[in-house]
């Protein structure tokens, strides 16, 4: 599918610019969540970082996020029973669920991103993840 184009005021043709995906990053770590909010932000996205699980339902009420990045091991939480609730709010949202150790169910889980994986892979995942759904 072609972009979209239209004339600037010069008269000259010009794709239209899109804005960046926005993406909501739960990580209970605050330095985790920070390295990994400047990662995204450096390969184009644009970041909501959240420490808690509250503030992850009340951003995806209210912004428009393109898909969710999250951990599993949250405080007092998993990433898939947060998940279930995300998918009550946002069901077309995809959720990327990053942990070091696959969990046994992976319901409402749309991708598992192992945390192992080098940056370049995890870049090109949610590349692919925000292509798939987002576009």
């Amino acid at each position: 599918m072609p972009k979209p184009l239209y004339k600037d005021p010069s008269g000259n043709t010009q794709p239209v610019p899109f804005a960046k995906p926005l993406i909501l990053c739960i990580e209970d770590d605050p330095v985790y969540l920070m390295l990994r909010k400047k990662v995204l932000e450096r390969a184009g996205y644009n970041v909501i970082g959240v420490t808690s699980t509250r503030d992850a339902l009340k951003v995806l009420r209210e912004a428009p996020v393109c898909a969710t990045i999250a951990d599993h091991m949250l405080q007092g939480i998993t990433g898939t029973e947060l998940a279930k609730k995300m998918k009550r709010i946002k069901p077309s949202v995809p959720i990327i669920l990053f942990s070091g150790s696959v969990p046994e169910k992976l319901q409402n889980i749309d991708v598992y991103l192992n945390k192992g994986e080098p940056l370049a892979e995890f870049l090109k995942i949610v590349h692919s993840v925000i292509e798939r759904y987002c576009s």
